[in-house]
């Protein structure tokens, strides 16, 4: 699971099957003559196709340096640099080869680009891949690969004469060491930082494996990171997500069927999908995701939404060579609490070649991936894609140079401001291997800015911490955005809100009236969080709430159309006490005279009676009064207070 540091070429798609009649002919006839050097060549192949790749490229390196014309030689130790991750000294034998006779085999041609392509020499693999464009192909895939490097070596030379700012800080001791990290999340308060370290553990295979670790920050410093003992074990963790709240984390893990790996962690496929709630005394035990998720495939590098609905993730198939078949999942929580089945994400995100590392923001409309499947840098590059009106996501933009480069670039991660970037790289200056750098990301690749509300949810007379439902509302469509509750020990929650809507927020707990607050953040463009202190009232003769949102026309009694979700929600809690009679109170400010600030609080009380009454509310149970200006609760020298006075308000009567 650990990030990788080099794309695989794509020899082995272009060539599958070394042993067959790519490098031999039907007839056994070979590009040279000389029997001996055809038996070494037969020999390499046969140490190749048993692994015993040091014993191959010591015999073709024999052959190559004595008969440089045997083009399938020069050809197969091409491919074994390549396959043992040392692609620049493939451009030797290929060039050797090509040069030699051309047409033998067009497709080193597009080995020789992706070659060059590798090593960030953009003009030389557009020359390679030029080359082969002219030759018949009978290989979708490779024509489209060839497409590719074409069109991304005139991206590449055009963002290097662009660069976008970039300025990568590293995250400091707390966090990094000489040894690897990477895959961070963060919280949406920005406080609490989670990644990956791989750490030596002689009980583990290879005497390596993989760990969470977790760090707070202190000011502008990061703590030193703990161990996440009651995840970790002595076999890898990795790639996780946590929830807005840091209350749930989502992460992946290879386990046996049997649990034998992980003790009660079972597995179903390759890889799969765990997940764990954080306690008063600690994470809970992990549980697997369960097949409706998991597959015998690979399911790997989770991402969870903020609003605690959606879960996106990387499918796919692995091979000694390599991810074959990777594409970006996602599924949702349908109404009885389940996840659904996980579908393709809709769109252009996804390429007939490797998709990894995904990351939805928690705006909810900005994904963020890594891919080697859309014109970029070379290897694994950065992509921003954002939602349609129809669910679908638009043609991913490169984060552009030097963000990415020919290496690979991944596990990205954007904080909710959307100013900020996380991710792990290996550079000059680090405490070694891959460390955690932050940097403040360009305003072209930004996501919509999220604030966020956080609080504590109380009994307002015993102060008992209470675990209530929270939802988050667009007042416009009434859509519920984001839905959470809040801890059943200490009461508190944290709920993101995306800029440019206006929203309603609904607390509510059986047996308790319901709490309403509003948050216009149509044009909103700070990013300071709400602090929200909310005390419920059991419902009982007496209790009284103010309708933070049920709004009116100014100077009419006439119910605006966002009020319909406060009031469906009076409506619900009317219709689950059907022995409560209440009372609708209006009240307004000072400006204007009494009698006619009375009548028109008394008009707008009797709009929601009777909105209530077309909901099927019985009318006995309703009654409505007008009290003007008479009950202040705020002063009137200020706007503010004089928007606080005019309210309506909610109390039961018996």
């Amino acid at each position: 699971m650990t990030p990788s540091i080099r794309t695989a070429l794509l020899f082995c798609a272009l060539l599958p099957g070394i042993s067959g009649a790519v490098w031999a002919q039907p007839n056994k006839e070979y590009s040279i003559r000389d029997k001996k050097a055809i038996k070494l060549y037969e020999e390499a192949l046969a140490h190749y196709n048993m692994r015993e790749t040091g014993l191959a490229l010591q015999l073709l390196e024999e052959i190559t340096a004595t008969k440089p014309e045997f083009l399938e030689a020069q050809f197969m130790l091409a491919q074994v640099y390549d396959e043992s991750g040392q692609t620049s000294r493939a451009i030797a034998p290929l060039k050797a080869a090509l040069n030699t006779k051309a047409d033998f085999y067009p497709e080193g041609w597009l080995m020789l680009a992706e070659c060059y392509f590798a090593e960030g020499n953009y003009v030389e693999a557009e020359q390679s891949v030029s080359a082969y464009m002219p030759y018949p192909k009978n290989d979708r895939r490779m024509e489209k690969r060839a497409q590719l490097i074409l069109s991304s070596c005139i991206f590449a030379k055009r963002a290097i004469a662009n660069p976008v700012p970039f300025e990568p800080v590293n995250m400091g001791e707390g966090v990094n060491t000489d040894r690897d990290e990477y895959y961070p999340c963060i919280t949406a308060d920005q406080n609490t930082l989670l990644f990956t370290r791989l750490v030596k553990d002689e009980r583990a295979w290879q005497g390596k494996q993989e760990d969470f670790f977790i760090s707070s920050r202190q000011g502008s410093q990061w703590l030193m990171a703990d161990p996440l003992r009651e995840i970790n074990t002595p076999q890898n963790e990795g790639a996780p997500t946590l929830s807005a709240d840091g209350q749930t984390l989502i992460f992946t893990a290879c386990e046996l069927a049997d649990g034998s790996w992980g003790g009660s962690r079972q597995g179903v496929g390759s890889c799969d999908l765990f997940y764990s709630y954080k306690t008063a005394t600690g994470w809970s035990a992990p549980g697997n995701l369960g097949q409706g998720v998991n597959t015998g495939s690979w399911e790997s590098q989770p991402s969870y939404s903020a609003d605690g609905q959606t879960l996106y993730f990387i499918r796919g198939k692995r091979s000694a060579r390599g991810p074959v078949e990777q594409d970006i999942y996602y599924c949702y929580l349908n109404d009885q609490g389940k996840w659904s089945s996980p579908q393709k994400v809709p769109g252009r995100v996804n390429t007939d070649f490797q998709e990894e590392s995904v990351m939805i923001h928690p705006d909810g409309r900005t994904l963020y991936f890594s891919s080697n499947g859309h014109p970029g840098m070379g290897g694994l590059d950065i992509y921003r894609s954002s939602m349609l009106p129809d669910g679908t996501w638009d043609a991913p933009v490169n984060l552009g140079y030097p963000i990415n480069t020919f290496r690979d670039e991944n596990s990205l991660q954007v904080t909710r401001d959307g100013s900020i970037a996380l991710f792990a790289s290996e550079r000059d200056g680090g405490y070694g291997g891959l460390d955690l750098y932050q940097f403040e990301l360009h305003p072209g690749a930004r996501p919509l800015p999220v604030t966020y509300v956080q609080g504590v949810v109380q009994d307002k007379l015993s102060f008992k911490r209470l675990e209530a439902h929270l939802e988050l509302i667009d007042l416009e469509s009434g859509k519920v955005i984001t839905q959470s509750y809040s801890g059943a020990s200490d009461g508190k929650f944290l709920l993101c809100i995306p800029s440019g809507r206006d929203y309603a927020l609904n607390v509510s707990k059986e047996g308790y009236l319901f709490h309403s607050e509003n948050f216009s953040l149509k044009s909103y463009t700070g990013l300071k969080p709400y602090e929200l202190d909310v005390r419920l009232q059991k419902l009982r003769p007496g209790a009284q709430i103010v309708l933070e949102n049920v709004f009116f026309e100014t100077n009419s009694f006439d119910l605006r159309s966002e009020s319909r979700v406060e009031l469906d929600k009076l409506v619900a809690l009317l219709q689950a006490n059907p022995a409560r009679k209440v009372e609708i109170g209006g009240h307004t400010d000072n400006v204007g005279s009494d009698e006619t600030n009375r009548q028109l609080s008394d008009n707008r009380a009797r709009s929601v009676v009777e909105y209530l009454i077309s909901r099927g509310i019985d009318a006995a149970r309703l009654t409505h009064k007008g009290y003007g200006e008479s009950q202040p609760i705020a002063d009137n020298e200020s706007e503010e207070g004089r928007a606080r006075n005019r309210r309506t308000e909610f109390k039961v009567t018996e």
